[in-house]
């Protein structure tokens, strides 16, 4: 006598249908309405989505890397949930998941993941002269760790593409090794972790902490300054992950023997490895980066159009990117026609700080009358504060709204050293942050430059 076969849970999992594979054709169209929708959102990896299938009203995405999932998930789950919902007519949702998931990651002081930009990739950074060495020594270290340069300090100004390196680095690493543990965080927050560290009398989690990592990258290293007693904690802390060969990269604004205050030391183990300057982009760079950064907002730039705007912008790259955030912004206004009437438009009032030309007698013109100070006072040695204050304010602006460097800046004031100029630079900085009427006291001096 036969019997029937019942089959197992297994046996009948096996024989389900597969589910539906989702219509390339239907994720273009919802591609494109992103584009449409929300141009500033596009990225060039968008086409590299891939759209797996339809499972109870999701639309299951499967991205590369765990630094565009992060993205994903975090700015394009509602634009593509409403795109695809727009496109089928259907109460869908876009779920992103990435199958290459990491052991390991990048961590800030609090041990809390810290998620990537996966902008900030070496596919996506423009080399030029003026940052061609950093970027060779980047992708040395993301490919060695704690042989090739060790440590590899990168200095520069605001918006010259220090951060994308050092987060390059990290995503290499990363997908050459997916259980590094890596520690990134600003130099700010060291210091607070140690102060915090001290008072809670937790001294032994803070150095296991940051001594047992793969990599330890600092941003801003120059904060450094003025802080003896975490300089020492660092001291220990860089000899410990240097002995063990474990990576080490620092950013500041200025060169190890640059940062006042600073431990000889310090500066001695900070020259240990390598040290690269990021200039200001040329002109040609320039146009190489509006194209880049276009290309990856989906843009079609015309000649003419990235010509002037890298004529225009030549301050870093920060600035190209809002120049090309303005014109793509003018350019939906007027469905997507960008040219060069347009571009002027869009870059006509404020195209760069440097469009009027500021010299340091100017400056000088403007703080003395100000503050009602002599010349010859912000010249000499003296150090009243009433003289002094003023003084720094004159090498502030000047730092900032003229092309000379610290030594040229010195010159102005007495030959006075690099270091006293970088000093006055950073003090000025704080005070603005931490009192209003500073502030509004050099908006005013600066309204007055600029007008």
């Amino acid at each position: 006598m036969s019997t029937t076969h019942m089959p197992t849970p297994r046996e009948a999992s096996a024989r389900r249908a597969p589910e539906p594979v989702f219509d390339p054709a239907v994720w273009q169209q919802i591609l494109q309405t992103v584009r449409s929708y929300h141009p500033s959102l596009h990225r060039v990896w968008f086409d590299q989505l891939v759209p797996r299938q339809l499972t109870n009203g999701v639309i299951q995405v499967t991205v590369r890397t765990p630094a565009q999932l992060n993205f994903c998930q975090g700015q394009c789950q509602q634009p593509f949930t409403s795109a695809a919902q727009q496109i089928t007519g259907r109460l869908v949702a876009v779920s992103f998941h990435c199958e290459n998931l990491i052991r390991g990651g990048v961590f800030n002081e609090g041990d809390q993941p810290l998620p990537l930009n996966p902008d900030y990739a070496f596919d996506q950074f423009v080399t030029g002269p003026c940052n061609r060495l950093p970027h060779a020594a980047s992708i040395a270290v993301a490919e060695q760790p704690g042989k090739a340069y060790n440590p590899l300090f990168i200095h520069g100004g605001v918006g010259l593409g220090k951060t994308h390196l050092l987060q390059a680095v990290c995503q290499k690493v990363l997908e050459r090794q997916s259980d590094a543990r890596i520690l990134y965080l600003s130099c700010d927050s060291f210091v607070n972790q140690f102060i915090l560290a001290v008072e809670n009398g937790d001294m032994q989690q803070f150095r296991f902490r940051f001594r047992h990592v793969d990599l330890l990258v600092i941003d801003d290293i120059h904060f450094l300054t003025g802080h003896d007693r975490t300089q020492e904690e660092f001291f220990h802390t860089f000899n410990t992950l240097y002995q063990q060969q474990k990576q080490i990269i620092l950013s500041a604004d200025c060169s190890p023997s640059e940062i006042p205050e600073l431990e000889e030391r310090l500066i001695s183990r900070f020259n240990w490895g390598l040290v690269a300057r990021v200039e200001k982009p040329c002109y040609e760079t320039r146009v190489a980066i509006l194209q880049k950064k276009a290309k990856m907002r989906g843009m079609t730039l015309p000649e003419d159009v990235v010509c002037y705007i890298a004529a225009k912008v030549e301050n870093n790259t920060r600035e190209l990117e809002g120049a090309i955030t303005k014109v793509q912004g003018m350019g939906m206004l007027q469905n997507g026609r960008i040219d060069l009437e347009l571009a002027k438009a869009a870059l006509g009032e404020s195209a760069t700080p440097d469009q009027k030309r500021i010299t340091v007698q100017q400056i000088f013109d403007a703080v003395t009358k100000y503050y009602n100070v002599r010349l010859s006072d912000l010249q000499s040695k003296k150090r009243h504060k009433s003289i002094a204050f003023p003084r720094q304010v004159c090498m502030f602006l000047a730092r900032r709204h003229t092309r000379y460097s610290l030594e040229e800046i010195g010159g102005y004031f007495g030959g006075r050293d690099h270091t006293t100029v970088l000093h006055a630079v950073r003090t000025i900085e704080q005070d603005c942050h931490d009192d209003r009427l500073i502030a509004d006291q050099l908006n005013h001096i600066e309204g007055q430059l600029t007008s």
